[in-house]
């Protein structure tokens, strides 16, 4: 793992912003480049003096968006069975795919922002939005808020601690299981405001009925 990291380390100070944007597409979409290997090295790189540590974030996010949207573009033009009838070769299988789509069906729009911060979930969560034909600006700024968040997070990881690879990983699945619980907490709001919402809908509407 070490010498992965010190690989990283030199390939993103060679590419610059362009080779993080890149990376970061990647991992947003399909290709299983996972991004505790990416930021943590950016945030290194500016530990030293080497990248602005605001740009490297703002590279990652909107690499992100960028993964993010050719995902939900072929699931908008491509369909859901082509989708499932392909996906498999590209690591995203039926049962995965199912997983995903339910949560997003459950939650709404506001999976897109939750399913930045979650890992699998991460790169899958553009397909039902997708497919849907979630509105472009809701889709871009949940997905850059999540990303924003996500790629900060790792990036600070990487400019505290450094080339320590252990501790990098370390403390990624830290921040791995505090996102778990942020999201969890933030989705307990959201569905307690929907159902206090509707509560609120149907008293006014029964309230309505009652007084005609």
């Amino acid at each position: 793992m070490q010498e992965i990291i010190g690989w990283l380390v030199a390939a993103i100070g060679k590419m610059g912003y362009p080779g993080i944007f890149l990376l970061m597409a990647m991992e947003s979409s399909v290709i299983p480049v996972p991004s505790e290997l990416v930021m943590p090295p950016a945030g290194y790189l500016a530990q030293r003096g080497d990248m602005n540590l605001t740009f490297a974030v703002l590279s990652g996010t909107l690499g992100s968006l960028a993964g993010a949207y050719c995902n939900y573009f072929a699931s908008r033009y491509l369909g859901r069975p082509l989708i499932l009838r392909y996906g498999k070769y590209l690591l995203i299988g039926p049962e995965k795919f199912s997983r995903v789509e339910r949560f997003f069906l459950k939650h709404g729009e506001i999976s897109t922002f939750i399913g930045r911060l979650l890992p699998v979930v991460r790169h899958l969560i553009s397909i039902p939005a997708g497919l849907s034909g979630m509105n472009h600006l809701k889709f871009s700024l949940y997905t850059m808020a999540g990303s924003a968040i996500w790629c900060s997070i790792l990036a600070w990881i990487g400019y505290e601690i450094g080339e320590n690879s252990q501790l990098v990983m370390e403390y990624s699945h830290r921040a791995v299981t505090w996102a778990l619980l942020f999201s969890f907490l933030l989705l307990s709001i959201y569905i307690i405001r929907q159902r206090s919402n509707k509560n609120r809908t149907t008293y006014s509407e029964t309230a309505s009925e009652d007084r005609e």
